[in-house]
């Protein structure tokens, strides 16, 4: 065999093996890549179970629930919502009107129910659960719902939350920090899960006293009914 073919042999057999170093070096990331999702997914799934906190009904109120109101109060509004739902702030702002005349008999209680249909829903939840390690939950709520037509319809909402963070006083940094954390997730996710078992389809829905309304209140009058009958409903 001549020199040269024997060279050209020689090149073609350095690339046949190169070929082969390098397909068995993507199969081995692909491996690596799939056993790093099946772990991701672990985690994940490892999390749902040990951090979620829990669902409980309606009329019930849980450790990580967000109480606004006479804690020994006799009746318990919980209200399911979506902080980019339009009827959620309307209702809520009702709620507000006709606080004076209810919270020494009322408690308040809001569950997220963010709707897939809303970009930003969740990403507030998350939001308003990292501003409560910093006892501002409820600020955060009411700065969300007040502004909602602002953030609603624009690409970057953080930009706009962390401001609403900064005008609340609060260290926007470390809610930046609280904000990753699994157990805000897991909160948002538990209270979505509760009210799916609780009957809940759409946004806003109310419970008083666990028993679902039969239609959101349009007026500041239909909310205090709401507390009255249950009263009356309760003194039978």
């Amino acid at each position: 065999m001549s020199s040269k073919k024997a060279e050209q042999r020689r090149i073609k057999e350095e690339k046949q093996a190169a070929s082969q170093r390098r397909d068995k070096f993507v199969g081995w990331l692909l491996k690596g890549g799939a056993v790093i999702v099946l772990l991701a997914a672990a985690v994940v799934f490892y999390e749902g179970l040990v951090l979620a906190p829990e669902s409980p009904p309606p009329g019930q109120i849980a450790e990580s629930d967000h109480v606004r109101g006479n804690t020994d109060a006799p009746h318990t509004l919980t209200v399911y919502a979506d902080f980019q739902c339009p009827a959620c702030a309307t209702e809520m702002n009702l709620i507000a009107r006709a606080w004076p005349q209810v919270r020494d008999r009322t408690k308040l209680v809001f569950r997220h129910y963010p709707l897939d249909t809303h970009a930003h829903s969740f990403l507030a939840a998350r939001y308003a659960e990292a501003a409560a390690y910093q006892d501002a939950f409820w600020p955060m709520h009411d700065i969300l719902f007040a502004n909602q037509a602002l953030w609603a319809g624009v690409d970057d909402a953080a930009t706009l939350f962390d401001g609403y963070a900064g005008e609340l006083g609060l260290d926007v940094m470390r809610l930046k920090q609280d904000l990753e954390r699994p157990e805000v997730r897991a909160k948002v996710l538990a209270d979505q899960r509760g009210g799916t078992s609780a009957g809940v389809r759409s946004t806003p829905t109310l419970f008083v006293d666990g028993r679902m309304a039969l239609r959101n209140p349009g007026t500041v009058g239909d909310i205090v009914k709401l507390i009255e009958d249950a009263a009356e409903d309760a003194a039978e």
